[in-house]
């Protein structure tokens, strides 16, 4: 089991780190007061092959391995937690155009995702849906050689700036699920796309919101994947998300227990460094052990992923331990910077806002749980809450 990174991996890691260093850390708060990520940061990401290394060659990636793309992830939100969600965007949804969209539209769009002079978008989570993402209500229907979307999709990141996106769309029969459910890959900037972004407590130049489709034409070409059937198939994808999710998360912890590490040696109290007391520097060893173990599950998942193994159950299990935990170990930093913590001069605030939002987006504790439970027993784990919505056994 290979536990340590290559000689390429590391070439990668190097990489993203001295971008991270050089071009993000010291802006970090300054950026994350705005609603709007600077897009030529990202092209310059981009150009250093940082977003979607993991994309196909023939669409202008590199080919490189999941667990590389989670080592510049990590790296990346350890300077800037809002930055590596242009690296999650850019494997996820460049993965999925590459995957399922025609070969016309991968080619035209993926290697721009790669360059950074594009932005994918994903259109899901409608205001009435939440957690049941298969709960759809905006509408596909046939017009000619093509179809037209008219609907709400809320909670979508970048909603105001990306470019285009992936929108889930119900094809089929309104009562029938997740089928019945199709995917479009649709340009934003067309007549009938309104857009506005949420004023969130964190991940601001994210830009969460709301994208409103008013009779918008969408070429029958732009189906991806199958008609009706998309949802679970396209979906496969968010294996892939929740670890990088869950390694965004740690690279901010990561950044704020460095720097309280710093801090409680140079802070004195009763005549001595305050990291000689053991409520101070226990919290912090404890920091450390759980750091050290979410990293390892978090990079076995991805390596499960390269193998071509299932990893469906340790992908939840990073996306619902790790931003809580992330949020427990952010917290404590912040207390052990005393009264100086609780000022907006210090990072450790504004990394616990903006991880805090991957406690509720891209799928909660209690479904990732339910996805666990899945795995190991069946759907046996779905019974109960079958018959607490009135369904059959």
């Amino acid at each position: 089991m290979q536990f340590q990174a290559t000689e390429d991996q590391k070439a990668f890691r190097e990489t993203a780190k001295r971008f991270a260093t050089e071009k993000l850390a010291s802006s970090y708060l300054k950026r994350a007061s705005g609603h709007v990520f600077d897009r030529a940061l990202i092209k310059e990401m981009g150009a250093l092959g940082l977003i979607g290394a993991d994309l196909p060659e023939e669409f202008g990636g590199l080919g490189e391995s999941s667990v590389t793309s989670g080592l510049i992830v990590e790296e990346i939100a350890y300077a800037d937690f809002n930055a590596s969600y242009v690296q999650l965007l850019g494997s996820l949804m460049g993965g999925m155009v590459a995957k399922h969209a025609s070969k016309d539209i991968a080619s035209e769009w993926v290697p721009k995702v790669v360059s950074g002079d594009a932005v994918i978008g994903l259109g899901l989570t409608e205001p009435r849906g939440g957690s049941d993402a298969a709960n759809l209500i905006l509408k596909a229907e046939k017009s000619g050689n093509g179809w037209r979307l008219n609907g709400e999709k809320t909670s979508m990141s970048f909603a105001s700036q990306a470019d285009a996106a992936v929108v889930f769309a119900r094809t089929g029969d309104q009562d029938g699920g997740a089928r019945g459910v199709s995917a479009f890959f649709v340009d934003l900037n067309q007549e009938g796309v309104k857009r506005t972004h949420f004023d969130d407590i964190g991940t601001k130049p994210v830009g969460r919101g709301s994208v409103f489709f008013d009779d918008v034409f969408v070429p029958a070409e732009n189906m991806m994947a199958e008609q009706d059937r998309a949802f679970g198939t396209i979906m496969a994808g968010f294996d892939y998300s929740r670890a990088l999710i869950g390694l965004e998360c740690l690279g901010a912890a990561q950044a704020s227990v460095d720097e309280t590490w710093a801090y409680v040696q140079e802070r004195e109290a009763f005549g001595a460094p305050i990291v000689q007391y053991q409520g101070v520097s226990f919290p912090l060893a404890e920091a450390e052990t759980q750091l050290t173990m979410m990293r390892q599950l978090c990079y076995y998942t991805l390596d499960l992923r390269d193998q071509g193994l299932p990893h469906t159950s340790q992908a939840a299990m990073c996306k619902w331990y790790l931003p809580k935990t992330a949020c427990e170990i952010l917290h404590q930093c912040l207390i052990l910077h005393g009264h100086y913590g609780y000022t907006t001069d210090l990072p450790h605030h504004q990394r616990y806002n903006d991880v805090l939002g991957l406690q509720i987006g891209d799928g909660t504790a209690q479904i990732q749980k339910l996805v666990i439970a899945r795995e190991k027993v069946g759907r046996m784990a779905l019974q109960y809450d079958k018959r607490a919505k009135g369904g059959s056994k």
